[in-house]
């Protein structure tokens, strides 16, 4: 104890008295080399004391240490200076621990709860699409989003976005739902997909004369009361606007009408046509609307009903012509045909058996046809389903989940992605977005719908070719700051003056001119990423098929010494039809031990030869 009150204890005090008054004028060297002297003395006092008497001021210097480490300027001056050192963007430290492949395994139990039971060992080795959304490559490194969190893609045409979005229905790990105006999507996963369950098509635009394998009537569920309501919901939202005043009130009176109707029809096992005929002449309909509405459990729709009835001539003119356009699809042949008012052949959708066989549904419509509010009801349905059948999963969730692929989400398919983005991640529903631009979600959804599914989504991808002044402001307003190096020169070019400026990390028009295939990704939790999206014709899967198809046809060859190969397996993998073979040569001699086979598409080892 008499060490505390020696002369080299006061030593010590001025010493460090010293080094902090040379470091706070930033005389960083003088305060160093200060430091070292310091050494000496606090060294002899270590030495003298009992260590029992050590660990209290051991333990004062962690707390304040911590304290000074947590508050709030040193949590800022870090982020300041982390910001200027990285130029404003993610390092590949920040997509490792964010964004990177062992940060989406680390957290695979919780996604998919069937996962816990593996080892670390088969944690780690698991493919990391199974629990996570391939975004971009930076450098050498993926950057990925959780199966929970919402991805919202926004570029111009032919930008890359239905590239990069091929590739993620060829990637789900169970169900999928994914729309599109066109067949490529279709043409190009459908090979991939048919590996993992069946493939069912519902095209009630009838693009390029397809036919549906799969229909859907609006009415299904409707004798629940709030089925009845969300449905309405759904095929009304596919012909309305954001506007608000007047619009909105029509909007509001023809849902009203129009759940009442659907649940009239489906408690008397009437169709869609008759609901049409009902809104066209509700007076001639009168009774029997009436009759029907008396089983419902809910008396409401009833009231509603002799409301729409009652009103004067121009109102219910006004109600009709609000629901007529949810109901225009009724005049398309291949659109009655996929509701189930066609012939027999297309089997209704089973949401269940969906999930449970991973199977794949395409929903086809075009961008000025009427049949946006047929897939938009479907597309509603499926998803309430799984979340609905969720609720009765481990965890509250789908294992493995169904991932919904909106392809022209605000064209043909606007669903309530302002509500189903707060909750459906949790669920095991997987949402993926792709807009043409943030214009386009504020136009459907107005400012606050479109405001509400950017906060929601995890992960926001800008593709180039956006042009709109507000939308590529914004984009860069999200990117954030960066110091940029600014010298002051004098009239003969000579640097008179050296500082620093604040600028954006990515300017409108870097975003605005960004090639195709470069995407911007903000995503939560760590600065901006640059990158390369993946599309899904330069995968590696997908070259191998197409260079499979270039080859002659490998019906009937032979593939010649599969028994002396050690990676047998992995030959036989190589022969399985659309993948190209080791060795295929024609059999001009009889088969040999070993050889295998190819018929018809098919692997038939051949027999041993008789000796």
């Amino acid at each position: 104890m008499d060490m505390l009150w020696s002369p080299t204890a006061v030593l010590l005090i001025g010493l460090v008295a010293a080094a902090a008054l040379a470091w706070t004028r930033r005389a960083r060297g003088i305060a160093l080399v200060i430091g070292l002297f310091a050494l000496l003395p606090a060294l002899t006092i270590l030495r003298a004391l009992p260590w029992p008497l050590l660990l209290v001021p051991a333990l004062g210097l962690l707390i304040f240490l911590r304290y000074r480490w947590t508050r709030s300027a040193s949590v800022v001056s870090r982020w300041g200076a982390r910001s200027r050192r990285k130029s404003g963007v993610a390092s590949s430290v920040d997509i490792v621990r964010f964004g990177g492949s062992a940060a989406m395994l680390r957290r695979a139990p919780t996604v998919r709860p069937s996962l816990e039971t593996l080892s670390r060992w088969e944690l780690m080795t698991l493919p990391v699409p199974e629990v996570a959304v391939r975004l971009c490559r930076s450098g050498g490194q993926w950057v990925w989003a959780s199966n929970e969190d919402v991805v919202v893609s926004v570029g111009g045409p032919r930008s890359g976005k239905s590239g990069w979005l091929a590739g993620q229905i060829i990637d789900a790990p169970g169900a999928v739902l994914a729309t599109s105006t066109r067949l490529d999507l279709l043409e190009l996963c459908t090979p991939y997909r048919e590996r993992k369950g069946p493939v069912l098509v519902f095209n009630p635009a009838g693009l390029g004369e397809l036919a549906s394998t799969v229909t859907f009537d609006p009415l299904t569920g409707c004798q629940d009361p709030v089925s009845a309501a969300e449905r309405a919901a759904d095929l009304l939202s596919a012909v309305s606007s954001s506007g608000g005043g007047d619009r909105e009130y029509w909007e509001l009176q023809g849902r009203r009408v129009l759940e009442a109707l659907l649940h009239a029809a489906a408690l008397g096992h009437r169709s869609m046509r008759e609901v049409m005929d009902w809104t066209a002449d509700p007076e001639t309909a009168r009774k029997e609307v009436t009759a029907l509405l008396r089983r419902s459990p809910e008396p409401g729709f009833g009231v509603s009903f002799e409301q729409f009835v009652t009103t004067n001539d121009r109102t219910r003119t006004s109600i009709t012509s609000t629901i007529m356009p949810a109901l225009g699809w009724l005049t398309s042949a291949p659109a009655r045909a996929a509701a189930a008012l066609g012939p027999e052949g297309a089997r209704p959708l089973d949401v269940g058996d969906l999930l449970a066989v991973r199977g794949t549904v395409f929903l086809l419509g075009g961008e000025e046809s009427p049949t946006a509010p047929l897939v938009c009801a479907l597309t509603g349905f499926i998803a309430r389903e799984a979340r609905r059948i969720a609720a009765t999963r481990s965890g509250g969730r789908l294992d493995p989940g169904l991932r919904l692929a909106l392809d022209e989400a605000a064209l043909i398919c606007p669903v309530p992605l302002e509500s189903w983005t707060a909750d459906m991640g949790g669920r095991g529903v997987t949402i993926l977005v792709v807009v043409q631009s943030r214009a386009q979600l504020l136009a459907r959804y107005g400012a606050h719908g479109a405001a509400t599914i950017l906060n929601n989504a995890g992960a926001v991808m800008v593709f180039g070719g956006t042009r709109d002044r507000d939308d590529l402001q914004f984009w860069s307003t999200l990117t954030g700051e960066r110091d940029e190096p600014a010298d002051t020169l004098d009239p003969r070019g000579n640097t008179v003056a050296r500082g620093t400026r604040k600028t954006s990390v990515l300017s409108p028009a870097q975003i605005a001119n960004l090639p195709a295939g470069k995407v911007l990704v903000i995503r939560r939790g760590m600065p901006p990423v640059v990158g390369w999206a993946q599309m899904a014709w330069r995968r590696r899967d997908v070259r191998w098929t197409r260079l499979a198809r270039r080859r002659p046809s490998t019906a009937g060859l032979v593939v010649r010494g599969v028994d002396k190969v050690p990676a047998a397996r992995w030959v036989l993998r190589r022969c399985v039809p659309g993948w190209p073979g080791p060795q295929f040569t024609r059999p001009a001699s009889p088969a040999l031990p070993g050889d295998v086979l190819v018929v018809d598409g098919e692997i038939v080892p051949t027999p041993a030869r008789e000796e």
